[in-house]
């Protein structure tokens, strides 16, 4: 690109989207993350680097996602989408947090130095894909990031409010013309299309029921499922809640994250004993269920459940269909309960790989397999096919005898269900409810599967959270000196006890997890490790105290 179409670049950012702030911003596992009034120039440049690297990808199509996931409304956020649907290659994370962080006088610099050190060909033809979640903040964003693809002459396509799980299939399709339609229609006739036929070959049996209360997290996914639900002919009757109308504050005391970490039921959903509930988060990436007993007591079925009762269901086709020979495995976080690992590794024989925090290193590992299930306990998760297991299963289903050519043609029913890009709430929750529809399963027989350890979360205000160094998949901690030793310590005096410490990625905090055989020993135990963080990591704020 010749200087002179910089120098516009770079007027334009000035005039139009000029950096107003000297806070520094990283992007990480879920891209930039902020209050939104600190980001219109950021997802200014991401138009610019989105164009650069199609232009490095010989110019197919990459996404921009407009979207803060599951935190609160004032936050806002951005992240790109590479090519095949995946999160953007490593890498380039690095050279993103440059180019949103330098001055204005030095973008023009900037952006010729990362043009030319990546050696992209700024003469293809390019498209981007940009969508939004539902914030009051995310038009104004959408369109500083379509101001930036232009900048660059590329093509902006903008899709308005979808699910970031959508706009990540969107961009697969695109790319790859045999994984779908790159629509919000062909994202229906995939994914929803899959459950009608799947759900037509399966008689609802035992103490499964059609019905399911969803919370919508006063987000984009529950306003999907409101034109979803008119499709299913009555495959699963959904009764939605907090559809972001009556006042209902986006995850404020709702949605898949709230419920996890809180372990208590969201606001704005009526709550029936033993009913099944799914809690979406924010942008519809995330899911974890629950259900509230007749004793007032919910009880989590977080994304470790889903993750073993996916497993084993594909195992059961696998294993129907005759192809077991094709490797599956199941890739968690450190936060994953340690029940669960048992369950999957002594129960289900399924081989685990503990992975770093971040969907990015899960789907990496997961890639290792010929089926590859992953999901952090936060219920952000999906199943990964390889080619040649497509293949093989597809084959089966077309020579194989005849109950194998059955368990074949369901489990591709349960392929074409998947997005495999990302994980997707609404796309897991189709997944979930086929489970438990061939399984007979109401939520409490899904719960007795196996007993969670009690757990629980908490996090320690720092300084600085770089002081907090990790290993071993984040399950030791290797800085401040003697902070692992003094957790060790104290994890020897709980039965079934474990505990470890990672820093946020977004924030000053240092995030502390405890597992025990009681809930009062983890909460215990949770409250011992966050004050020796607190005493050995630099702790600001009241130093936390021990539970009455």
């Amino acid at each position: 690109m010749p200087p002179s179409s910089l120098r516009v670049v770079y007027a334009f950012a000035r005039e139009m989207h000029p950096k107003t702030t000297d806070i520094f911003i990283e992007y990480g596992t879920a891209g930039f993350r902020t209050k939104a009034n600190l980001l219109e120039h950021v997802v200014y440049r991401m138009g610019l680097l989105a164009v650069i690297r199609s232009r490095v990808k010989n110019g197919r199509t990459i996404g921009i996602m407009i979207t803060a996931s599951h935190n609160l409304e004032p936050d806002n956020g951005v992240k790109l989408i590479d090519p095949d649907g995946e999160m953007l290659e490593q890498s380039w994370e690095a050279i993103a947090t440059k180019l949103a962080n330098v001055s204005d006088n030095d973008l023009e610099a900037t952006t010729a130095e990362i043009i030319k050190e990546v050696n992209a060909n700024m003469t293809l033809k390019t498209s981007i894909f940009i969508g939004m979640d539902t914030r009051y903040t995310s038009p104004r964003l959408a369109q500083a990031a379509a101001n930036g693809v232009m900048a660059l002459k590329g093509t902006p396509k903008e899709f308005g409010i979808v699910t970031t799980p959508m706009l990540h299939f969107f961009v697969k399709c695109r790319n790859d013309n045999t994984y779908g339609t790159p629509t919000e229609e062909g994202y229906y006739e995939k994914i929803v299309g899959a459950f009608k036929n799947i759900r037509q070959k399966l008689p609802v049996y035992g103490n499964y029921s059609t019905t399911l209360y969803v919370d919508g997290a006063n987000g984009v996914g529950g306003k999907k499922l409101n034109i979803i639900k008119k499709t299913l002919d009555g495959e699963l009757d959904l009764k939605l809640f907090n559809l972001g109308g009556n006042g209902g504050k986006l995850n404020l005391n709702c949605g898949a994250d709230f419920v996890k970490v809180s372990q208590k039921p969201p606001v704005g959903v009526e709550h029936v004993p033993m009913q099944r509930v799914a809690s979406l988060d924010g942008d519809s990436d995330r899911i974890v269920y629950y259900y509230v007993d007749d004793k007032d007591k919910m009880h989590l079925l977080d994304g470790d459940r889903i993750a073993t009762l996916l497993a084993s269901y594909i195992t059961e086709l696998l294993t129907a269909s005759e192809a077991k020979h094709l490797k599956l495995g199941l890739v968690q976080t450190a936060y994953a309960n340690g029940a669960s690992t048992a369950y999957i590794t002594q129960k289900l024989k399924v081989p685990v790989s503990c992975v770093k925090t971040g969907v990015k290193h899960l789907h990496h590992a997961a890639l290792s397999y010929d089926i590859g299930v992953y999901f952090e306990a936060n219920g952000h998760g999906t199943v990964i096919y390889s080619h040649d297991a497509k293949k093989t299963i597809s084959k089966i289903a077309e020579e194989g005898e005849s109950e194998q050519r059955k368990a074949a043609q369901l489990l591709l029913d349960f392929i074409d269900m998947t997005n495999e890009t990302v994980g997707d709430a609404i796309s897991d929750l189709f997944l979930v409810e086929t489970v438990l529809c061939a399984r007979g399963l109401d939520a409490e027989q899904w719960l007795s599967t196996y007993d969670d350890l009690p757990c629980r979360q908490v996090k320690v205000t720092v300084q600085d959270r770089n002081v907090i160094s990790t290993a071993d998949a984040e399950r030791v901690c290797t800085s401040p000196e003697g902070l692992q030793t003094r957790i060790d310590e104290l994890v020897a005096a709980y039965a079934d006890g474990r505990a470890f410490v990672r820093p946020s990625g977004t924030e000053d905090v240092v995030r502390v997890y405890a597992e025990a055989d009681t809930q009062q020993s983890a909460d215990k135990l949770a409250a011992e490790v966050s004050q020796a963080v607190y005493d050995l990591a630099g702790g600001v704020g009241n130093r936390p105290e021990l539970p009455a």
